[in-house]
This record gives C-alpha cells, sequence and structure tokens, in this order.
C-alpha cells in the first residue's frame, strides 16, 4: 500500500521541483565520469581543467550528457508515467487549496542580516493549511481531508466536482468518517475497460469493468438509454451472452424487430410481435408470483434469503427499446402493461426475476408511478442532453456530464448514487454473436 503524502503549501511548484532537481542529478551522474580523473585528482592545475571544460573534449562530454539526460527523460515519461502523475495531482491540490483561498496567514516581522537588528517589514506566513492527504493505489485516487468545523468545512465537504473534472478522474465514493472526509476517484477510467471475453457472472454479481459490478441480487434491474450509435445495442448483447454462461433463464424483446429479434434462429423466448409481447411479460409476471409462492414452500427456505438461497437460477426479461414498443399500445393495454412491470420491479429481487430495460429516452410518461426509481444500475451511453441526464439519473443531480467521441462510452449509476464514467466491454471484429449466443443456448 502507497503511503498517503500529505498536501503542502510548497506543493504548489513540486511539478518544478521534479524537473528541475531530477534533471539535475541525471546530469549530474551522466557528465561526471568523462571528468572523473580531474575530479579525484588532489591538484587542480589551469591546463587541466582547461583540457578537461574548456575544450573540444568537454563540448562532446557536456552534448553526450545532455542527449544521454534527454533519452532517459523520454524514457522514463514514456514507461513510468505512472509515477510522474500523482506529483501532478499533489501540485493540482495545493494549487486548488491556494487559489481558493481556503487556508489563512498572519504578519510576522522579518528578520534582517543581524538578528538583533530589526528591518522593519512585515511579510504574510501561512499559518492554517488544511490537511489533505493523497494517495494512488491500484487506479484509485484515495484524498482525505480533515474536517474542524472551521470555516472552509463547506468547501472541503463538496469537493467531488473540482476533483473530478481538476484530475480528470471520476468519483467512486465519498464517506464521512470521524473527523475527515474520503474522496475515491477512478483514475484513468479508459484503463479500466475489459473485453467480452473477461466479463462473467457468479454469485448474483455481474462483472463489466475493472473493479465494477452490477450486483443484480443486490441491486436488482438496470435500465439503459442512448441514442443510435451510442453501442447500446452491443452492450445489450454482451450481456444476454453473459448471462447465458451462467444458468440464468432469458426473454427477449424486441418491437422493431431489429437486431435483437435476430436472435431467434438461434435461442428461444425472443419476441418482436405486439401480441406475443404482451403475453411473454404476463407470463414472466405469473411465473415470478407462482416462484413467490413455492419458495415459501420448499425446504430449507429462510425468511429474508432469496432465490439463490435455494438453488433456484435467475430470470431476466430483456426489453430493447421500450418507448417504442408502448407507443404501440392502446390506453387499457398500456394500463395492464405498466401494472405488470411495476410487480416485477417491486417483487423480483427475491424470486430471482430481474428486469433490462433499454430505450433512447426513459420519459416518465411510460416510466412512472416510482418505476423508474427502482432500477438499480443505470446507464446512459454516446449523447445525450442534459434533459435526458436528468431522466435517466435525477433532474437534481450535481454532476458535470462530457462528450468524449468514444463508440460504448458513458456513464454509469451503479446504485449508490454516484454518477461516474462506464465503459462498455470491447468486442472484437470478428466476434460472432450469433454464433456464440448458439452456442450457449443449446
Amino acid at each position: 500500500m502507497t503511503n498517503p503524502k500529505r498536501i503542502k503549501e510548497k506543493d504548489a511548484s513540486l511539478v518544478f521541483q521534479f524537473i528541475f532537481f531530477g534533471l539535475s542529478a541525471l546530469w549530474l551522474v551522466s557528465f561526471i565520469p568523462f571528468h572523473l580523473s580531474f575530479l579525484l585528482s588532489t591538484t587542480w592545475q589551469l591546463d587541466l581543467f582547461q583540457a578537461h571544460f574548456m575544450s573540444t573534449y568537454g563540448l562532446v562530454s557536456l552534448v553526450i550528457s545532455l542527449v544521454m539526460v534527454a533519452c532517459c527523460s523520454f524514457l522514463y515519461y514514456r514507461y513510468r508515467y505512472d509515477r510522474i502523475k500523482p506529483i501532478i495531482h499533489r501540485q493540482k491540490l495545493a494549487k486548488m487549496i491556494l487559489e481558493n483561498g481556503w487556508y489563512e496567514t498572519k504578519q510576522v516581522q522579518s528578520s534582517s542580516f543581524f538578528e538583533d537588528i530589526p528591518n522593519g517589514k512585515a511579510k504574510e506566513k501561512i499559518s492554517y493549511f488544511p490537511k489533505m492527504y493523497y494517495r494512488l493505489e491500484k487506479g484509485l485516487l484515495h484524498i482525505q481531508t480533515e474536517i474542524t468545523l472551521g470555516k472552509y468545512q463547506e468547501q472541503l465537504l463538496n469537493l467531488e466536482k473540482k476533483l473530478e473534472s481538476g484530475l480528470y478522474c471520476e468519483l467512486v465514493s465519498k464517506e464521512l468518517h470521524d473527523s475527515y472526509v474520503e474522496y475515491v476517484l477512478f483514475y484513468d477510467m479508459i484503463a479500466n475497460r475489459i473485453s467480452i471475453d473477461e466479463v462473467n457472472a457468479q454469485n448474483g454479481s455481474l462483472k463489466l469493468m475493472d473493479s465494477m459490478y452490477w450486483e443484480y441480487d443486490k441491486l436488482p434491474h438496470m435500465l439503459i438509454a442512448g441514442g443510435t450509435g451510442g453501442g447500446k445495442t452491443y452492450f445489450i448483447l454482451t450481456l444476454i451472452e453473459a448471462l447465458l454462461k451462467t444458468d440464468a433463464k432469458l426473454y427477449i424483446l424486441d418491437p422493431k424487430n431489429a437486431d435483437l429479434a435476430d436472435l431467434a434462429t438461434v435461442m428461444p423466448d425472443v419476441y418482436y410481435k405486439k401480441e406475443d409481447m404482451i403475453t411473454c411479460i404476463d407470463q414472466f409476471y405469473a411465473d415470478m408470483m407462482a416462484r413467490s409462492e413455492e419458495m415459501k414452500q420448499m425446504a430449507g427456505y429462510k425468511t429474508g434469503e432469496n432465490y439463490a438461497y435455494l438453488g433456484l437460477s435467475p430470470h431476466f426479461l430483456v426489453f430493447d427499446e421500450y418507448v417504442a414498443f408502448m407507443e404501440m399500445l392502446t390506453s387499457k393495454e398500456n394500463t395492464l402493461v405498466l401494472t405488470k412491470l411495476k410487480q416485477i420491479v417491486m417483487l423480483g429481487r427475491q424470486a430471482g426475476f430481474f428486469l433490462i430495460l433499454a430505450c433512447q429516452r426513459p420519459d416518465a410518461k411510460y416510466l412512472g408511478d416510482g418505476i423508474r426509481d427502482q432500477f438499480n444500475f443505470r446507464v446512459a451511453l454516446g449523447r445525450m442532453s442534459e434533459l435526458g441526464y436528468g431522466m435517466m439519473f435525477g433532474s437534481d443531480v450535481q454532476k458535470q456530464f462530457f462528450l468524449k467521441q468514444i463508440k460504448g462510452r458513458g456513464y454509469v449509476d451503479k446504485g449508490d448514487n454516484i454518477i461516474s464514467e462506464f465503459y462498455t466491454l470491447l468486442v472484437p471484429k470478428e466476434h460472432d454473436f450469433l454464433n456464440e449466443i448458439a452456442k450457449l443456448a443449446q
């Protein structure tokens, strides 16, 4: 474990200190060997000094040492950049405190050359600098700030927006401890992206990135939003393939008869016609209610335990283009479907019935009556408007959203009300979903 570093006011020039002293030491190490015989000599003479330093040999040795310094600096920057980044972070944190004025000063009398004779000039000296500690460990930034009930308490308790944008990181958690608050942020979020071969589902948890899981047994139901080209369909296909590697039973609904509807050729329970989809929702709901009753009659049933405790398999209803489907329905059909879906999201966790719902935008018109709040894992992919993010994560969310032209990138709330950057699974160009899913569905 890396020891935390205290952020000090002098850290505001930490990068310059690191470069200056580092390059100076490196230059001396490379330059001195050329002139070691002279430096070790007990009698330094002018002609010997000129031969070593004020000559062609001296110039060549200087050029060679500078080239060596440049090469070593490049290699260090190229391959050990992870050692430089913490120094940059610490400098930014020190500058943040200084430039926002979150410190206190006092006037002190400056001393003259003769200590017993004051020079009459006063200067400011920092008398209080907040205690802040920085640690980079396993791709996570841990920033701890002491809380002293002072006048800067509110600022230090609400640093997440500054830290995310200033350090180019994503907040993972924020915990208030006794006398200090700890911010944990993902550094270099895209480096935590994994390929489809690395995803796995076990013990009620689905791995989606390094250090990021959808724990569907604890935080059930997933809501996915994103426009065309955002990577939504590929993400759903990767979820289906990963879940089929377990004993899960899947039901697929695709009202637009698009990519997911093609799965009907390789696996059962794939529907794209309105009537078939309504029947599937009704059956899914009926199976959930039946299992809830059956679980109570099973040997080994224990109050508070879920389906997995009894060795039962999870069921997933994967519903693409949900809003498009709801717009196909009559008013009566709409009410009936919403009623069934509300029951599924409210009661499904205990029985092991989960909903994965995807749409371009989670309009409250079709996700009313608190249904949207029951989706504990929410993913927004691709370009979305501020209104869309508000619908997805809540209109009062304090988060700055940035657009990056990377397919499969978005934002996620994994059930802890902390929104962070998210990258879907990497899928090789040669990967054939139909072929792979056909093997798993047999």
